[in-house]
């Protein structure tokens, strides 16, 4: 039993990524692309397991946006560290990182675009991607998205 009430209270702990945080993280994150004048952007947001918890495209969006967002968030999460830093790794050793790629069955996209959320204490809950500007702007309306909504934007290289 005493393990049991420990997994319980770990358990309240522990912070999760909401539809509502989500949902509040895209809306931010369009509005700064909109700001930027940047081409139309797809903005996902997906749980610590890399479930997609949100989406939108914009109207002039192409189809593939989304592919591409989902994976520069898959990968960050996967791996612990944004897609920046996860792109510097697959620099030093493409070899691995094209397996990777062809194990997750395509979800996983190395490329600068995707950050991870965290929480107040730090524990990563999720991870956004975007996918229509250049890297390093579908990287900041992320991560200003996310701390538009009180939670850690995590960009780092």
């Amino acid at each position: 039993m005493l393990h049991a009430s420990i997994f319980l209270q770990r358990e309240r702990l522990m912070s999760t990524l909401t539809l509502a945080q989500a949902n509040q993280i895209i809306a931010k994150a369009l509005e700064k692309a909109r700001a930027m004048k940047i081409k139309p952007v797809t903005v996902v947001v997906l749980d610590d397991a890399g479930h997609l918890r949100a989406m939108q495209r914009e109207d002039g969006a192409s189809m593939f946006r989304f592919d591409v967002a989902t994976g520069k968030a898959w990968a960050a999460v996967a791996m612990g560290t944004s897609s920046r830093a996860v792109a510097g790794r697959a620099k030093d050793n493409p070899n691995f990182f094209i397996t990777l790629a062809a194990t997750a069955q395509g979800k996983f996209l190395p490329q600068i675009g995707g950050v991870l959320i965290r929480d107040a204490a730090g524990a990563i809950i999720g991870a956004a991607g975007a996918s229509g500007g250049t890297g390093e702007e579908d990287e900041a309306i992320c991560a200003h998205g996310i701390e538009q909504v009180g939670l850690v934007a995590d960009a780092k290289a």
